[in-house]
């Protein structure tokens, strides 16, 4: 399967019927790592739910383009759609949908980029 196609536009995510509970993830995914991975499958779990978006927000100065992040995002099985964050009013799109439930994971995948870059920082000092 080319996980490419779990990414949607947003007239492809308003057109999606998606199975209930919808459950909406928003993050930067910008270092994805298998922190991610096992918090969106705790997500899922928690929520029960039957199908979970990932939205891909916008974030400057990342190590990755928006584009590849999203590829990135796409490719983990827990996750069933990827939205593009960069859309007019993702809020709006985002409500549109109907979630039981949206997630925000911007801050921990700030604190996940500073830990390893700490991590690194300590490693070429030693």
């Amino acid at each position: 399967m080319d996980t490419r196609n779990k990414i949607l536009t947003p007239a492809a995510a308003l057109a999606l019927s998606p199975a209930r509970p919808l459950v909406v993830v928003k993050g930067y995914f910008d270092l994805l790592r298998a922190g991610h991975a096992r918090e969106l499958d705790e997500i899922r779990r928690r929520t029960n739910a039957a199908t979970l978006l990932a939205a891909v927000m916008p974030l400057d100065h990342g190590l990755l383009p928006l584009a590849g992040r999203a590829e990135l995002v796409a490719a983990l099985r827990v996750v069933d759609y990827v939205l593009l964050g960069d859309c007019e009013d993702l809020n709006r799109l985002v409500s549109s949908l109907g979630p039981a439930e949206t997630v925000s994971l911007e801050d921990a995948d700030m604190r996940r980029a500073r830990q390893l870059i700490e991590h690194v920082h300590r490693r070429q000092n030693c």
